[in-house]
């Protein structure tokens, strides 16, 4: 795509002249991190996010707006932001990591776990899942909207806005496909779990010999005895003091 690839030397140039202040090691860096960051997209085929996708998307981006809510550093959030790049869990955070789920379901609290590793406390530790639960309505965000209104917040922190822009693109969204993503979502509650011992899960160590993926769903609502606040949970992370 013609237009695709101006857009990615558009990017990139533009980048590194924002760059050009701080002598020409960071334009550097800039351009390398931007050129992997245009690898990761192209790696993902550059088509628009699917229905699936955009949900999750908006579930990260209602977790990331949480933790500004609480007080954590932009920077520091947005650096723990690491599903873009493929990571396991959604964030890494203080001594731990958390899972950031969504549903639009008005049955249950169903939330889909992709693989064995997503709910395994085994290599960081504590581990929570937040879970947020919206509904289609007019008064809701779309998917763009969210993203600018977070872009918004970031733009106090100087740097923050364009680490902000590269997570997001990471993920797989760019603004020349803004108008395809016209459903608005309403966050309508949001849910805290420690994953631990007696949590519904499968992990690499709880299932038979043999098996060595597996995608399944648990209803949170079953989970009730393992919730927790937020700030507790940002505390024992260490996050919040």
């Amino acid at each position: 795509s013609p237009e695709l690839f101006a857009e990615m030397v558009g990017d990139v140039a533009g980048a590194m002249d924002a760059a050009a202040p701080e002598g020409e090691a960071s334009v550097l860096k800039t351009m390398l991190r931007r050129v992997r960051m245009w690898q990761q997209f192209m790696g993902r085929d550059g088509q628009p996010l699917g229905p699936e996708a955009e949900l999750g998307l908006m579930g990260e981006l209602a977790f990331l707006t949480a933790l500004l809510d609480a007080g954590v550093a932009e920077e520091s959030a947005l650096v723990g932001w690491v599903g873009p790049d493929d990571a396991p869990q959604d964030f890494v955070l203080g001594d731990g990591a958390v899972e950031a789920k969504a549903t639009l379901s008005t049955s249950g609290f169903p939330v889909r776990i992709g693989s064995l590793e997503q709910l395994d406390d085994s290599v960081l530790s504590p581990l929570y899942l937040t879970a947020a639960r919206f509904s289609r309505a007019e008064s809701g965000e779309t998917l763009p909207e969210a993203i600018e209104r977070l872009a918004q917040r970031f733009t106090q922190a100087p740097g923050a806005a364009g680490l902000f822009r590269e997570r997001v693109f990471a993920v797989g969204y760019l603004d020349a496909h803004a108008n395809r993503y016209t459903r608005r979502f309403l966050l309508e509650e949001t849910r805290n779990f420690l994953v631990a011992e007696g949590f519904p899960r499968l992990t690499p160590g709880s299932v038979p010999v043999g098996v060595g993926k597996a995608q399944y769903e648990i209803d949170l609502n079953r989970a009730s005895a393992h919730g927790v606040g937020l700030a507790q949970a940002l505390t024992k992370l260490g996050v919040l003091k």
